[in-house]
């Protein structure tokens, strides 16, 4: 059962991953270039939403193609130019972008490991990481959250992947479904 969202006020932070969460997952592989990269439905309404409820919105995502070698860190990083920019034409914003290319599950930065969480507070030492939602799409989301005791939220769109333990706080369809629940509240 989910608990009750939080009611957000200009203390909280919110932490996003990416694939499957604003963009469709590539479930055989790699999202490896703009050209592959689709915003769910909704998305970009939703960015617009949270941006006018969080302070802070800090994207967190594993990129473990890039370690692998099979993507260029610089291809990422235009993925991610397009991806705020199509953000901000859109009314919202993406206020720091923190990626993980480490492939082994030791690296600290890779989620669930909570190292990107501490990288953003040193850009943002006002976060409090007890006043922060993270929204993902895999256990290992929902397992960084725990692991820096922010309240988590599932965004439920893969039915082979759905956590069904104590590491969920809330379930949603889909980011513009949490952001209309957000504000509502």
């Amino acid at each position: 059962m989910s608990k009750p969202l939080p009611a957000i006020d200009d203390q909280w932070t919110l932490f996003l991953d990416r694939d499957g969460v604003i963009n469709v997952d590539n479930i055989h592989g790699y999202i490896m270039n703009w050209e592959e990269f689709k915003f769910y439905p909704g998305v970009l309404e939703a960015i617009k939403l949270l941006s006018k409820l969080f302070p802070r919105i800090v994207l967190v995502t594993n990129q473990r193609g890039v370690g692998r070698g099979l993507m260029p860190e610089s291809e990422l990083l235009r993925i991610h130019s397009n991806m705020k920019s199509t953000m901000e034409e859109a009314g919202g914003r993406m206020d720091l972008m923190l990626y993980c290319k480490g492939t082994e599950s030791s690296d600290p930065c890779r989620k669930p490991n909570p190292g990107m969480a501490f990288k953003a507070k040193e850009q943002f030492p006002e976060i409090d990481f007890s006043k922060s939602i993270m929204v993902g799409n895999t256990k290992g989301d929902m397992e960084f959250a725990r692991n820096i005791g922010a309240f988590s939220v599932y965004i439920h769109n893969r039915e082979d992947k759905v956590p069904k333990d104590e590491t969920v706080d809330y379930r949603a369809d889909s980011l513009l479904d949490l952001a209309k629940a957000l504000e509502s509240r």
